[in-house]
């Protein structure tokens, strides 16, 4: 036996996606999913969509600064990954500078120092080297730039080398 879903008409649509849209910033493509999950016709799909854009309920510029700052300040990413994470949600690449441009260089910078020191306090049991991986690991997972991520490793180690002498 099939399951039918019930038929939204597109202002039943509209309406629901105000909702969505207005509870948090949403990407278009989140938006798009929202639709097809809701079971609007797909010939439906791009009116609601640029009345939502109108109405500024949609607005990418605005999803991608607050994706960005929320995700660089919640969970420390660097902005590699928020650009890799901005791209998988079709964000354009426009939005994705913008967006970038907004996390302020030094504390960008005074976030990576402070990951790379608390990381490699964190492993202090491991040979030099393998310390010294791991954090670079863990870094360049959490989306920062190699070279930065090297600088702030060359920074640590040579303050860990002054103080034992």
């Amino acid at each position: 036996m099939a399951v039918f879903r019930k038929q939204l008409t597109p202002e039943q649509a509209l309406q629901k996606l105000k909702h969505y849209c207005a509870y948090q910033e949403r990407s278009h493509s989140e938006v798009r999913d929202k639709l097809f999950n809701l079971g609007v016709w797909k010939k439906d799909h791009d009116a609601i969509i640029a009345t939502l854009i109108e109405e500024n309920y949609l607005n990418e510029e605005r999803f991608a600064i607050a994706f960005a700052g929320g995700k660089f300040r919640m969970k420390q990413w660097g902005r590699v990954r928020i650009k890799y994470e901005l791209k998988q949600r079709q964000v354009s690449d426009y939005s994705i500078r913008k967006a970038l441009r907004q996390i302020e260089e030094p504390v960008y910078l005074q976030t990576l120092q402070q990951l790379a020191t608390s990381k490699y306090a964190l492993l202090k049991g491991d040979q030099y080297l393998v310390r010294k991986k791991k954090t670079i690991d863990y870094l360049i997972q959490k989306g920062y730039e190699p070279e930065l991520v090297n600088a702030a490793i060359a920074t640590l180690t040579n303050t860990k080398k002054e103080t034992k002498e």
